[in-house]
Order: C-alpha cells, then structure tokens, then sequence
C-alpha cells in the first residue's frame, strides 16, 4: 500500500469516526503521549483525558457497597503547577484520625527544628556532700522527651529494641551513682510541671486510656508510659497461667484468672479495668504451650511511675533513699523557689528522628508531647509588654491557638482545622481535606522538608503502610500518612509518579458502618487509580528512554 493511499484511508477513516462522535485524538494520546520525557507535564488534551479516567474510576470505587454508605472527602493536586486534578467534598470537615500528626509534626519541626534535643535531668537542691550525701529530695525532671526506652534509632523501615524498657532510666542512675551519691535524705521527686496536668484530652474514650495508644500524657515518659503484663500459658489444659508484669511496678494490682485450655483451640481473654483504678482482672484460656501473650498497659500516673522505678534503680545500686517516691505535677514559683543543682542528664535524639517514628507507626503520646513542646517554645519566645506569661499553665484552648497561627501561615483557610489534641486519637478533631493539601504544599517549600516526608510511612515498605499497596503501581511510590479511629479511615501524603511528577493528596473516609477493611481497600484503589491515571504510562508499561 503506497503512502498517499494509507493517507486517504486513514483520513478517511477518521472522517467516519467524527460522524459517529468518535476523536482519534484519545487513541493517538495513549499510543504516544503515554511516552514524552520524563517531567514533562502532560499536554491539555491528555491531562483531561487523565482527569476523566480517574474519575470515572473513583466514582466506581467509592459507589460500591460498603464505601457508599460512608462520607468521602478526596482532593488531588499536582505540586509544581498547583493544578486541581480531581475533588470531591474538599471544603468538608471530616474526623481526620492519625492523619492530625502531619500538622503536629509540621509545627513541631518547624518550631523546633529539625535538631531539636529534649533533655532530662536529676536534680538537687544542693550537690552532694564529701560522704555522698544529698540532703533533700532529688527530682526526676521531664521536659517532655518521648523517648526515654530501648528504642533504637535511627528508624530503619521498622521499630528496633535493644535492652531492657528502663534503659534510659537506668543510664541515669548509673550517671548518678557514678557522681560519688550514697545516700538521699528526702524523696524521689518525678517532676512532670514542665507541662500542665492534662492527662487525657478531650473527646479521648474511656477505652483508649487503658492501652498503649491512650497512655497518659505527661512531661516524663518512660517506655510510652507504659508497661507489660505477659500471659504464659501452661504445658497442658487445665493448668494457671502465669501473669507477669515488667518492667517491676506497683502500678497494677492483677488478678489473674486465665487458664490453659487443650493445645490448638484459640484462645480466648478478657481484660476488665476500671477508668481511674489500677486493679486489672484478667480471665479467659490460652492454649498449651502457645506463645506468650503479651498486653501492653497504660500508666496512669507517669511521674510517679517514674519516681518509684527510679528510687528502685537507685536501691539496686546501693544508694539509701530515706523519703518515698512521689509526683510534682505543678510549677514552683519561680520567684521563691530554690535553685537546683544537675546532678546527672540525659538529651534525646534529635526531633527528625523522633518525628520519623512518631509518622511512620502513628504514636498519639509522642504526637502530644511534641505539640506541647512547640507550644511551650512558641510561649516562651512571644515578646510581651506585660506580665510574662507562665508557660507551664498552657491549656488546649492555648495550644490550638498556637496552632491555628502556624496553620494560617502555612496557607490553610481559617477554620479549616478544629483542633482537640495533637495525634488525631479524640474523635472532637475536624479537618478538611484541602486543609491537608495545603499543609503538604507549605511543607515541600520549607527548610526541614526532608525530614518530614522521609518520617512518612512508604506504600509497601515501612511503617503503617508496610502491609498497604505491595505488588500494586502504587507500591514505594505512595508515602503518606494513614489513619483510623473507630468508623475513620484517612490517608493524605505524596505520590510520586513514573513520570517524575509528583502529587499532592488527602482521602479522608467518615462514618464507614463496616469492619473498615472496605474503606482502606477503597483507600488502596484510590492510591493505584491516582498513580496509573496521572503517572503518564499505563500499569505494566515500561517507559521508553527518550
């Protein structure tokens, strides 16, 4: 067939197309605009094209059974251009769950910065005497330090141990037995003032206090304020089962009422405790010569647990405690109180490490402490013409504000945010998707954004994503921050496209009736839909070298 006549046939054939209302233009985008240069935007035609798939795609992922019956908001930007690609109820207020740690972290590294170091610290009112003696208490001083354990760091795709839950704790004590102390006339002192008393903020539930992910918030944090009661099944049926608590504490009061049950039938516990009590019934069956079962348990009281592990550490180590170990949760009167002496300290990792962890497994306490902290910094460095304010007496209404000021700068539309606590775990918190858009924009400008998007969990690799979006087109190019609380799933962050671009995106599930694997498979499918619709090459498609 000779050139003119393919020319003819094919204009021909393009003609009988357009009588039909059919464009070559679609097919003549897929065959060849899928392959342009790496970052380079699409052209208008194909973006619309684009724009259009993927709606078509998300209206069929979000009418299915499940997704319909709940609310979606959805918003989809591309970060250079700042083009809108795809919103559905942006403007809405949605209960936006551990998604909330991406403002707190954002304030917090841009408040802090990225170096940041907390420290902790042993103090006296007078150093210790030529025979070791410290007269007075000693005081155990938080200063908001999420990190006080065994962690390792830096994060490295997952959370690492290494050494017993007190680690920190003991490094203190040996700090100060090291110093020649032998003997304290007063109290073991666990001074958490540098915060105000706040233990749980509003909208947080009677059942979320008695876990880990509701431990108490608190200057002083030891282990996540937290400590372990491990189940240890019998060899046969029929025998106890042995309940153990570690790190040693008199926290708890258990009553252990487990058995072990026929090796291989499931097992079956119950832990029961009261709001405010300590005492903790468990009851229930575990199969013979199963794993130990091991339940993580919030403190209710952090300084004075720390207080008591401390005065034991220190007993360990010979050191005679006279007093009794107690709490100072209120700030003494700067203008009256005495001076004290450091007698031993401890400084953090720096806060792009903690702010890693906090993002990549979503830990609300630590979310807390780091808003609180950038509060107290803000109050501190605020010039004021009258009375300096005492920054230890901050409330929730004084964080969000502090809040609400960095957001404004960051470019988010006032009232956008309604603000309860810092990790997204009160069910009182309302967040639009467009206010988490603009926060990841202001973010990807900023001097610190490298240690923000790195803290985000990696589709299929790390963190709470780990198990999210594996052998998908999503897989290692999605790094967002997830969420769920109770009928909430959410899920906004950075696609990074195979095209080189890179997008901007909030999804934010409400009122989803079911188990809510439904909403994170719908969360999965918007995920995929976004990178292989606005990626530039279909799935499966290997981009020609140019």
């Amino acid at each position: 067939m000779g050139k003119k006549r393919l020319w003819r046939w094919t204009s021909e054939f393009a003609l009988a197309l357009a009588v039909f209302g059919v464009s070559l233009a679609p097919l003549h985008a897929q065959n060849h605009a899928k392959h342009a240069a790496k970052n380079v935007e699409p052209s208008p035609s194909l973006l619309e094209e684009e724009k259009l798939k993927f709606t078509t795609r998300a209206a069929a992922i979000l009418s299915a059974e499940q997704p319909a019956k709940g609310e979606w908001g959805v918003l989809i930007v591309d970060t250079k251009s700042g083009q809108v690609l795809f919103e559905q109820n942006a403007d809405r207020y949605f209960v936006p769950a551990s998604n909330m740690k991406l403002l707190t972290t954002a304030l917090a590294l841009a408040t802090l910065g990225p170096d940041y170091r907390f420290r902790t610290t042993l103090e006296a009112q007078t150093g210790a005497s030529p025979e070791g003696k410290i007269n007075g208490p000693l005081y155990f001083v938080g200063r908001g330090d999420p990190n006080l354990s065994n962690r390792k760091f830096p994060f490295d795709t997952k959370e690492e141990f290494d050494g017993p839950p007190e680690k920190a704790v003991i490094e203190l004590a040996d700090q100060f037995v090291a110093a020649g102390v032998k003997e304290i006339t007063g109290d073991i002192v666990g001074d958490d003032s540098y915060f105000p008393r706040e233990r749980y903020p509003n909208g947080w539930e009677i059942d979320d206090m008695v876990w880990e992910y509701g431990a108490a918030i608190s200057a002083i944090i030891i282990d996540d304020n937290t400590v372990a009661l491990t189940l240890t099944p019998g060899e046969v049926g029929g025998e106890a089962v042995r309940a153990e608590i570690a790190p040693a504490t008199t926290d708890f009061s258990v009553t252990n009422m487990v058995m072990t049950s026929a090796s291989g039938v499931k097992s079956d516990l119950t832990l029961k405790r009261e709001p405010g009590s300590n005492a903790v019934t468990v009851s229930g069956t575990l199969p013979a010569q199963s794993k130990p079962r091991k339940l993580v348990l919030a403190v209710q009281e952090p300084a004075l647990h720390a207080a008591a592990m401390l005065k034991r550490l220190l007993e360990e180590r010979g050191v005679k405690v006279d007093g009794v170990a107690r709490a100072q949760s209120a700030s003494p009167d700067a203008k009256t109180a005495p001076e004290r002496v450091v007698l031993a300290s401890h400084n953090s990792v720096p806060l792009a490490e903690a702010v890693k962890l906090v993002n990549k497994i979503s830990q609300n306490l630590h979310t807390e402490s780091l808003l609180r902290t950038s509060a107290r910094q803000v109050c501190t460095q605020t010039k004021s013409d009258a009375e300096p304010r005492d920054c230890s007496t901050l409330t929730s209404e004084d964080y969000a504000a502090i809040a609400a000021k960095f957001y404004a700068d960051a470019g988010i539309t006032v009232g956008d945010v309604v603000q309860t606590d810092g990790s997204g775990l009160s069910r009182h918190d309302l967040v639009t998707p467009r206010a988490f858009v603009a926060l990841l924009q202001y973010a990807a400008k900023q001097s610190w954004f490298a240690a923000f998007y790195d803290s985000l969990p990696v589709a299929g690799l790390d963190g709470t994503l780990e198990d999210r979006l594996k052998n998908s087109s999503a897989t290692m190019r999605v790094h967002a921050k997830s969420g769920s609380v109770e009928h909430v799933r959410t899920r906004s962050g950075y696609a990074e496209l195979p095209n080189g671009q890179r997008l901007i995106f909030s999804f934010m599930s409400n009122n989803m009736g079911s188990k809510g694997h439904e909403a994170t498979d719908a969360l999965d499918a918007l995920s995929s839909a976004m990178v292989e619709e606005f990626g530039g090459e279909p799935v499966g498609c290997c981009r020609r070298k140019q």
